[in-house]
């Protein structure tokens, strides 16, 4: 983990959490990965609008902070699998929270259900 230990010692809890799973893309990231292992591609078809570059970046930050796991195959050409680490899969009820949260918002704005459903 980046610098894990004195990130830790000068950052809140919430602010060291926002660290490793901030961002635009690395909460939708982890959300797709909880429901398996999955290449690179299937992550960046499934996040329209998300670029190769910035995928690139989210996935290789979530893997140096052990949340994710990246398994690299020895073949031609090269297959790369993603998924969640322990430390990852200990998210889950965070995301099932903010993702209930997610849905009573859209229900109070009046967004309804199929407009917001999960990709």
């Amino acid at each position: 983990m980046r610098d894990t230990v004195e990130r830790a010692a000068q950052r809140c809890p919430v602010e060291l959490a926002m660290e490793v799973v901030g961002g635009k893309w690395k909460l939708v990231i982890l959300e797709h990965l909880g429901t398996g292992v999955h290449r690179f591609g299937e992550l960046q078809r499934a996040l329209p609008g998300v670029t190769a570059r910035m995928l690139t970046r989210q996935l290789r930050e979530l893997e140096a902070d052990e949340v994710i796991c990246r398994t690299v195959y020895a073949e031609v050409p090269p297959k790369v699998e993603y998924r969640l680490s322990d430390l990852g899969r200990s998210l889950a009820p965070v995301l099932d929270r903010l993702r209930q949260w997610g849905d009573d918002y859209g229900t109070r704005l009046g967004v309804p259900a199929a407009e917001r459903a999960r990709r």
